[in-house]
């Protein structure tokens, strides 16, 4: 029989979500305690522990830095979809001209840079890289996308580059057939993104919290849907983040359902979840 997995006691449902916090920047709040019960309940149930409190203990050990990974892999948040909120890929569209234009690296294709941060399972950095290797096909950008997020779960899906035909639903069938690979055989069902997009973007594990120098800025950001677990001092670190790292006239955007509205920036207003540098 199954290990039944214990209550989540309230002292302990506080300081794991602490410790997420710190780990991670995500703020979870008292209505977030079934939630955090159910995600980690499973890897309760795999590793044999005992109680939550043996679980903190744990996790918090030397010995249990793999554990602590994969505890953030469990809470962290991965819904998403190719072409997700479609408005802000119609507005990427529109405002890629005057990208080229201010791009300044003198190069006579000049190298276009976009950073999704939170990438998840890879369904926002597949779309982006549609939209600039269409244009790149004309021979006007060299494009780059950095595509990171903490979940090394959800990085793994996003590397292989394999979804289920009804997730690419957004996708017309032209451009399905001319960037994904239609799954033979026991992959029936599935499609696997080809390498004309694949190639163009840097999958990596980065936890937003650390202070990371990029080696170049970037034309434009992604960061959507993320900032909404996060607490308004935690809001306010990263935003200055994006900010200092996008170019002068670089864009970011945020989820439909986030706003920069009571958190001091330097972004100018551009549109609902749009701003410019």
């Amino acid at each position: 029989m199954a290990n039944m997995v214990s209550e989540l006691r309230d002292i302990d449902f506080e300081k794991i979500s602490r410790l997420v916090y710190e780990q991670s920047g995500i703020n979870l709040h008292a209505g977030k305690k079934e939630l955090v019960k159910a995600r980690l309940g499973k890897r309760l149930r795999e590793g044999n522990f005992k109680s939550f409190a043996d679980y903190y203990r744990y996790v918090t050990t030397e010995m249990g830095i793999n554990e602590l990974v994969s505890m953030i892999d469990s809470i962290s948040t991965n819904l998403t979809s190719f072409f997700r909120e479609e408005t802000h890929f119609r507005k990427l569209r529109e405002v890629i001209p005057a990208l080229i234009e201010t791009s300044g690296n003198g190069c006579p294709v000049p190298r276009l840079k976009i950073w999704s941060a939170g990438c998840s399972t890879g369904e926002e950095p597949y779309s982006l890289a549609i939209i600039l290797r269409e244009i790149a096909d004309g021979g006007k950008i060299d494009p780059r996308i950095l595509a990171t997020d903490i979940s090394t779960k959800a990085l793994k899906t996003a590397l292989a580059g394999v979804y289920p035909k009804e997730r690419l639903g957004n996708i017309s069938p032209l451009l399905l057939r001319k960037y994904f690979q239609i799954g033979q055989n026991h992959w029936s069902g599935y499609y696997r993104a080809k390498n004309n997009i694949k190639d163009i973007i840097n999958f990596r594990r980065f936890n937003l919290m650390e202070t990371q120098t990029f080696n170049s800025l970037f034309d434009a950001i992604f960061c959507r849907n993320v900032m909404i677990y996060f607490d308004k001092e935690t809001q306010d670190g990263l935003v200055n983040k994006f900010y200092d790292s996008l170019k002068q006239g670089g864009y970011f955007f945020v989820g439909h359902s986030e706003s920069l509205t009571g958190l001091p920036h330097r972004f100018k207003y551009v549109e609902p979840s749009v701003y410019r540098k």
